[in-house]
């Protein structure tokens, strides 16, 4: 998710993290522009399907509705646009009110290379994230910094989440057996028992 000051921060990170590229004259997202990419989390392949949505206000009607069954979501701001940075309390509040409760929040702070032009403290924004309870980095799509480890942290918190709900789901809804329950095996029918029926339970 981007600011409408720098509409293609997040573009860049997606093509770089999905495709390894990085194009300079990049436009910027009209709507959604959408991604995929598998990455291993304890041993298993997870597929992320990525949503980049524009940050203007005239696509915003269409955008919010992403907001709904997101598991994650990536805040991008410019470090040497301090604008960007402060439209982000902004997009975290659109999330906090769309999205679902336990949705995983991480600020990115972009363009890292542009230390020289850096407007946005990185001890603020850490601060800004800690406050908030958002998992914090800063990147660059230029030269990869930090990119990789973006997205792989934010998608293994997520999986993990997820893997822990999923499980608390299953305990939650099975049930144990009884003392006044027998686990009862029907052998398979065979030519000799077709068109008769087969007693599989008993009244204990």
């Amino acid at each position: 998710m981007g600011n409408r000051d720098d509409e293609y921060d997040f573009f860049n990170l997606l093509s770089r993290f999905t495709r390894n590229e990085f194009n300079l004259e990049s436009k910027s997202t009209i709507g959604v522009e959408f991604a995929t990419r598998s990455i291993q989390v304890d041993g298993k392949t997870i597929k992320a399907q990525i949503w980049d949505t524009a940050g203007q206000e005239r696509y915003r009607a269409i955008t919010s509705a992403y907001y709904r069954g997101a598991v994650g979501a990536l805040l991008v701001y410019d470090i040497a646009k301090h604008l960007t940075y402060e439209n982000v309390e902004r997009w975290l509040k659109e999330l906090r009110d769309h999205a679902d409760n336990n949705i995983v929040i991480m600020l990115v702070g972009n363009k890292s290379d542009l230390r020289h032009l850096r407007a946005v403290p990185t001890d603020e924004a850490r601060a800004f994230a800690e406050k908030n309870n958002l998992s914090f980095i800063e990147t660059s799509a230029l030269d990869s910094t930090n990119v990789e480890e973006a997205f792989k942290n934010i998608l293994t918190e997520i999986y993990r989440i997820v893997s822990q709900k999923q499980i608390a789901e299953r305990s939650a809804h099975d049930e144990s057996p009884g003392n006044n329950v027998v686990d009862i095996s029907v052998p398979p029918t065979t030519d000799g028992q077709r068109g008769s029926k087969l007693q599989c339970c008993q009244n204990l």
